[in-house]
């Protein structure tokens, strides 16, 4: 009987794609934790951050990552033995993206920022901003933990085009764009790597010596970085590779073994008055999650490979737990991706050698030093790949007449990454002209409905922009279901997901929101809006989901009736022979 070897050739591949993702989420903590409480490099706060990373959050991701990744690779190991197969690929799982992003930014960096305000000596404010950043991941480990039990009830009654749909928007934009920009940004080191990928998984071409492209993409382009770009003058190559950037991120390795901090956490919780208010990021946030994880298991099981919904999302949510239990402040999620892993070749190795090596270079601290050695570019064609496999799974695996739903599930990721890109420019704007550029509240005034032409970026009309973005993965799932019922006439059941809409959106988990300056942030029902914020509500948005409802019941008894009366007049009309 068929079943998954412990390591294949195409592992090779999935590994390097897995591991660079995760690298970019570890180098994102490192750059971005000290931007957003004002911290700069060669500080006391700086190397006090940089203590706490390496002591405390990086062994705690350790954790989560190692269990979770061998976990999915068992998993898939116990579905190639039950299915007799032997081409069954691991749920790829990692650092989530976007609650890193969020917990950094909403919640660390406010609380540190808050505590300077507030005179706190700087080893406790590093501390407290840290501390609330452990239970941000831990609110998000226990929705996830407990979402796993409903999970499966909520995929059944979705469309698989809605969720699929959600994973290709995500995928455009904050995958396959990003990481397309990063290999014109770089294009020395990138484009050959890309073109290896390209021959690889395009043309399918194999490489002597039974090499796998991934793996073959990698090592070109850190021999470009390395040996190429020195040769060509700084002004075309850009930037070269640092042996100095080496030697500093050899001396921070060294051994870092996990710490539990229950203890503390405990402590911490007793203090309701330190965390409660950061409730209105943290339950949206795993909820978001949540949602995610469930459309990521839909996806899998369209590339052929069908999960135990609950148990995936269950250990989802304990290795999040874990993780914050252990020092770390960002949850762990089943990614984005696995038919694009699957066509790598990847199947259960892959993800077990992704753990073991995440959690060698966490427990040594040789981040910073794999980073200035391997360039990012050198393998981000990889990831672009998996994002392109992702958008063309969403069209393959769902009936051609829903194609014109996966197309309209699109639009809120797109707005969510053009409102990335958008809010990125006024925030380096404010910092490089010392705040007296625009801000995103000063264009949009008192009152964003009323903006209407003064709040344009580009021909972008910015209030629009941020209600599509605000609750996206909502939003895309609720349209394109709405889309997918409509196209096969149940009018009642477009009804029902538009009333769905019209709730989420009341209570603010979509389109609502709040802007202060150049942050915003949601804005839910029943919480004040922050001091001297800009708020929107989105009541006229809510209502405008009743009317989707009563259009679509009003169309659904018409279009019942209608064929009941054509029913009725076939029964009537006389047979062959009658008078």
């Amino acid at each position: 009987m068929k079943r998954n070897p412990l390591f294949c050739r195409g592992d090779l591949d999935g590994f390097f794609g897995l591991f660079v993702d995760n690298l970019v989420q570890f180098l994102t903590i490192i750059n971005l934790w000290p931007l957003a409480c004002g911290i700069f490099p060669g500080s006391p706060e700086y190397a006090e951050l940089q203590s706490l990373m390496l002591r405390y959050v990086f062994p705690g991701a350790a954790v989560s990552l190692l269990i979770g990744n061998v976990f999915y690779a068992w998993q898939a190991h116990r579905v190639s033995q039950r299915e007799g197969r032997d081409d069954v690929t691991a749920l790829p799982y990692g650092i989530n993206t976007p609650s890193l992003l969020v917990y950094i930014f909403f919640v660390i960096g406010p609380a540190y920022q808050g505590a300077i305000a507030a005179e706190m000596p700087v080893d406790e404010a590093v501390k407290l901003s840290w501390m609330l950043g452990i239970i941000a991941c831990l609110g998000s480990g226990l929705i996830e933990f407990f979402g796993s039990f409903v999970a499966g009830t909520i995929r059944s009654l979705t469309p698989r085009a809605a969720l699929l749909s959600t994973l290709a928007g995500i995928a455009v934009g904050f995958i396959s764009m990003t990481f397309a920009l990063q290999i014109f940004q770089r294009p020395l080191v990138a484009m050959l790597p890309t073109a290896v990928i390209l021959v690889t998984y395009f043309a399918g071409v194999k490489f002597p010596l039974s090499l796998p492209g991934g793996f073959l993409a990698v090592m070109l382009g850190t021999l470009c970085a390395w040996f190429l770009v020195p040769l060509i003058p700084e002004v075309v190559s850009g930037p070269a590779m640092s042996f100095e950037a080496v030697e500093k991120g050899a001396s921070l390795a060294g051994l870092y073994l996990p710490t539990f901090v229950g203890t503390e956490i405990a402590e911490f919780l007793a203090q309701p008055s330190q965390w409660v208010k950061y409730l209105s990021v943290i339950v949206p946030m795993g909820l978001f999650n949540v949602v995610g994880s469930l459309q990521n298991v839909e996806s899998a099981e369209a590339a052929g490979d069908r999960y135990n919904t609950g148990l995936s999302l269950g250990v989802n949510g304990f290795g999040t737990i874990l993780a914050a239990l252990f020092g770390s402040c960002f949850p762990t999620t089943i990614y984005i991706g696995h038919p694009g892993w699957k066509g790598l070749g990847a199947r259960s190795g892959y993800s077990t050698l992704n753990g073991l090596v995440v959690t060698v270079i966490c427990l040594t601290g040789t981040i910073s030093l794999i980073a200035a050695l391997i360039p990012l570019e050198a393998g981000v064609a990889i990831v672009l790949w998996i994002g392109v496999i992702i958008t063309a799974q969403a069209y393959q695996s769902t009936p051609d007449e829903h194609a014109p739903a996966v197309a309209i599930g699109l639009f809120p990721a797109i707005a969510a990454f053009g409102f990335t890109v958008t809010s990125g420019a006024f925030i380096v704007c404010g910092f490089g002209s010392n705040g007296a550029a625009p801000t995103l509240q000063g264009l949009l005034g008192d009152a964003p409905v009323l903006s209407g032409q003064t709040a344009q970026v580009n021909g972008f009309l910015l209030h629009g922009m941020i209600a599509l973005e605000r609750g996206y993965i909502f939003t895309c799932m609720i349209l394109a279901a709405i889309s997918v019922f409509l196209i096969e006439r149940k009018f009642m059941t477009a009804a029902i997901w538009s009333l769905l809409a019209a709730v989420l959106t009341g209570l603010g988990f979509m389109h609502a929101y709040q802007v202060v300056g150049n942050t915003v942030d949601y804005l839910f029902a029943g919480v004040g809006p922050a001091n001297d914020a800009t708020a929107f509500r989105a009541f006229d948005i809510a209502i405008g989901y009743l009317l989707f409802a009563i259009l679509f019941a009003v169309m659904g008894w018409w279009a019942e009736s209608s064929e009941k009366s054509a029913e009725t007049a076939t029964e009537d009309r006389p047979g062959p022979g009658t008078q």
